[in-house]
């Protein structure tokens, strides 16, 4: 394993300085699922939700979120994302709705952040629509599944 680089040699948090690494193509996958009650889960799958296509708009959220990471997470850059996609895959049988995203951009420096942001933001607007009906909702299982690109290369889970 690595040594932690978002610590200077005093110990000090900083950005990490990423100026001489070459740019490369980076893509990153991620996942993460929320299981709900039966009743919640046929509400959105049926699109039958008052608040509207939830999926469609935790959609939205999680691409937004995968642009505003370096705004929420202390010392991530800013990266010029060139591809965000967030898919959804029902699960009727649990009553779970499992997300994956994938991130891509060509940089200095990786999107794990990017993807794992996008995953959890569009899993907490699910969350969000739909807490009225189902407070009970779980948020599990967020993690990084592929990235490539960069000096470290491929990893997959």
């Amino acid at each position: 394993m690595s040594e932690l680089t978002h610590f200077n040699e005093s110990g000090a948090a900083h950005m990490v300085d990423v100026s001489q690494k070459a740019a490369t193509a980076r893509l990153a996958i991620s996942e993460g699922s929320i299981t709900m009650q039966p009743k919640t889960f046929q509400l959105i799958a049926a699109g039958g939700h008052a608040k509207g296509d939830v999926l469609g708009i935790a959609r939205i959220a999680g691409i937004m979120a995968a642009k505003k990471t370096a705004d929420l997470i202390p010392l991530c850059h800013p990266l010029p994302i060139s591809h965000v996609s967030v898919d959804f895959n029902l699960d009727a049988q649990q009553n779970r709705i499992q997300c994956q995203v994938t991130v891509k951009t060509t940089g200095q420096t990786g999107v794990e952040m990017e993807a794992l942001t996008a995953t959890q933001i569009a899993l907490l607007t699910i969350y969000d629509m739909c807490k009225a009906v189902d407070l009970g909702m779980v948020i599990e299982a967020v993690r990084l599944l592929e990235k490539s690109g960069g000096k470290s290369g491929h990893w997959r889970r």
